[in-house]
């Protein structure tokens, strides 16, 4: 339980990759930690293999920073949604400039991009969008796992044994 009494926001949108949701989503509240499902409307999502529907529990238009201890984002296609909503790349770029854990996925990466965060950064992500954050400013590293002061980014579900272990250390110290 070393996560207990921490708060985690976890976006999703349609076509969301279901390994890079659900896996974070009971690994979280198996170390104690409140996981919120935030997306930018109330409504049911579905990933991108057609299955595992998934209704969030708030909107991002009615979060707060001050209530969260991290933000999470999988990949699939759902980042590209994500991206295109305000108050998701507000909440994300509030989150890194309050020094709270902010972790993407695959291509999780471009909502890092569009929230304008990444400038000067180490990050990774899936190999497809390699050229957009480098284009962002940030320097791409092809690694299971990058840590640059609160941001931790991985590349794919095979990924996310290394991620998960390195975010619940950065939330329990």
């Amino acid at each position: 339980m070393k996560l207990k009494g921490k708060r985690i926001a976890i976006f999703v949108e349609k076509l969301y990759n279901e390994f890079e949701f659900w896996y974070p989503y009971y690994r979280f509240k198996e170390e104690g930690a409140e996981v919120k499902v935030v997306a930018p409307n109330i409504e049911v999502y579905y990933g991108k293999n057609g299955g595992l529907p998934v209704k969030p529990d708030l909107t991002s238009k009615e979060i707060d920073t001050k209530d969260f201890d991290a933000v999470f984002i999988p990949g699939g296609y759902c980042p590209d949604h994500l991206r295109t909503h305000k108050s998701v790349t507000d909440f994300v770029r509030k989150m890194y400039e309050e020094g709270k854990v902010v972790a993407s996925i695959c291509h999780g990466a471009w909502v890092l991009v569009s929230a304008k965060i990444t400038k000067g950064k180490k990050i990774t992500s899936t190999i497809s969008i390699k050229d957009d954050v480098i284009n962002s400013g940030a320097e791409f590293i092809d690694k299971e796992v990058v840590i640059d002061g609160n941001i931790i980014t991985s590349r794919t579900p095979d990924d996310l044994p290394f991620m998960l272990p390195e975010i619940i250390k950065k939330l329990s110290s």
